[in-house]
């Protein structure tokens, strides 16, 4: 097992950290090396804003959900899907909008925009991990997106997509164990054995309830298929696609 293999089976979710500020090098060698991910046909369509004004992150922590790791932290990124940075392109090359607006408006350019973004995040999280700091997923940020879009001032065809929490862990945090492999991964075509499926999701509802009961004395004991059947029984932020539009990103 080498280092890199091991600081990525390591990873938790940590959210409370002390109050040392991220160093400007250590800020820079995260975008970096965000940036050095992989892109689809080299378009980086991604922006990631940084967030120090103490106000922002306050009312930003206060919109995700009353969040304060979003406050509390050592750096918080905010990554951005962005396609105004094509719109601009091919406005350098004088290419006609009428040209270009059918392709940033389509599901497969907007696609491509969360992978290029979700892949950046990644790197930026190996990269901090790997210097000894904590991280923590903020996808919170979405709940009043049209605020955060104004906090922000994000521009047409630019959203937010999710906020990272950076900093020094303050105290230990516990890891979840994730599904089994064998549920994850298949050789050469999906493995459609439902009972077999079955199985595996009952022996980690197990795992996961042992884990809930442990970590809060047994006033949890929470199974992964019943968290799962609550997220599908409530559907969250049904005004996505109204927003998406309003930020001249019309879906096709």
């Amino acid at each position: 097992m080498n280092e890199t293999i091991q600081h990525l089976l390591n990873h938790r979710s940590v959210r409370s950290y002390s109050d040392k500020p991220l160093s400007d090098e250590q800020i820079q060698g995260i975008v970096s090396s965000a940036q050095a991910a992989a892109t689809s046909s080299f378009v980086q369509a991604y922006t990631i804003i940084g967030v120090k004004d103490p106000l922002k992150k306050d009312k930003l922590a206060e919109l995700s959900g009353k969040q304060a790791y979003v406050s509390h932290n050592g750096h918080f990124f905010v990554f951005c899907l962005d396609l105004n940075r094509l719109a601009i392109a091919s406005q350098i090359e004088k290419a006609a909008p009428e040209e270009i607006n059918q392709t940033l408006a389509s599901t497969e350019t907007f696609m491509i925009g969360v992978i290029d973004t979700a892949l950046a995040a990644q790197n930026a999280v190996v990269a901090a991990e790997s210097m000894g700091l904590g991280i923590c997923y903020i996808g919170g940020l979405r709940n009043q997106l049209e605020q955060v879009c104004e906090i922000l001032k994000t521009p047409d065809r630019v959203i937010p997509l999710f906020g990272l929490s950076v900093g020094y862990p303050a105290d230990g945090a516990e890891q979840k164990q994730r599904l089994p492999f064998d549920n994850v991964y298949h050789e050469d075509e999906y493995n459609q054995d439902k009972d077999q499926f079955i199985n595996q999701l009952i022996q980690y509802n197990e795992e996961i309830s042992s884990y809930y009961a442990d970590r809060t004395s047994g006033k949890r004991k929470d199974r992964w298929t019943e968290m799962m059947t609550k997220l599908l029984k409530n559907p969250k932020r049904l005004f996505m696609k109204e927003l998406l539009r309003k930020k001249g990103l019309p879906l096709e």
